[in-house]
């Protein structure tokens, strides 16, 4: 699975343009007083402007090689979120380790080198180096009812985790990450977990599909 474009919400429109754009170096592919949209590898980032909106967990692959260098990189731009005393968090289950920082409207986000993808090269880290949109978090009350929905009806397969609190379905270029958020909050920061929408057009065995997550409910269309 492949998620090609992610929409999100934000009050703080400008302040993310200059927190994606200026910090992170990414390129603007749009923008206005409305909305704005950056691209990186083949994937975009979006976010439109509302009056209110909740906190994301999502994630970014960058190269295997390089989450040390993608470490020092980052601290030169934003405080790092650690897990107890560690900057860089192993995930041998997956075979990928991973660095959390907040953006600019304190929505939790990740880089992840995953070692079993090959994408690592030997250039010194920038922003080039953001590779893909490979997560977006799912915040939810009814657990099981968007379990089955994306196994039934986006054919999503199941990754890792359980079938009652925390799953990540799809593959390691394209991840929904389901949370019951009653019994568990995002890691590793321990900020509570609220349904936050969004609306992901991803590539999945060669199709395009729109999955949008509204008033709790997930939508195919």
């Amino acid at each position: 699975m492949k998620i090609r474009e992610l929409t999100l919400h934000t009050t703080l429109i400008d302040a993310q343009k200059k927190f994606y754009g200026e910090k992170l170096g990414l390129q603007v592919v749009h923008s206005n007083e409305k909305e704005i949209a950056f691209k990186l590898g083949k994937t975009i980032l979006k976010f439109i402007k509302t009056a209110k909106s909740k906190p994301y967990h999502f994630a970014f692959n960058i190269p295997s090689n390089k989450v040390t260098a993608a470490l020092e990189w980052l601290k030169e731009r934003v405080e790092i979120q650690k897990d107890g005393d560690f900057e860089i968090v192993d995930f041998p289950a997956w075979n990928a380790e991973s660095i959390y920082f907040y953006d600019a409207d304190k929505n939790i986000l990740e880089f992840i080198a995953r070692k079993n993808l090959d994408n690592h090269n030997s250039e010194p880290f920038n922003s080039e180096d953001l590779l893909e949109i490979s997560e977006i978090g799912i915040a939810t009350n009814e657990f099981k009812e968007k379990f089955d929905f994306l196994i039934s009806e986006v054919g999503a397969p199941k990754f890792g985790g359980g079938k009652e609190v925390f799953s990540a379905l799809g593959s390691e270029t394209g991840l929904f990450i389901l949370i019951d958020l009653n019994r568990k909050d995002w890691f590793p920061t321990n900020d509570k977990a609220f349904a936050a929408d969004f609306v992901a057009k991803i590539e999945l065995g060669g199709k395009p599909k729109t999955i949008q997550f509204k008033n709790e409910k997930l939508n195919l269309t």
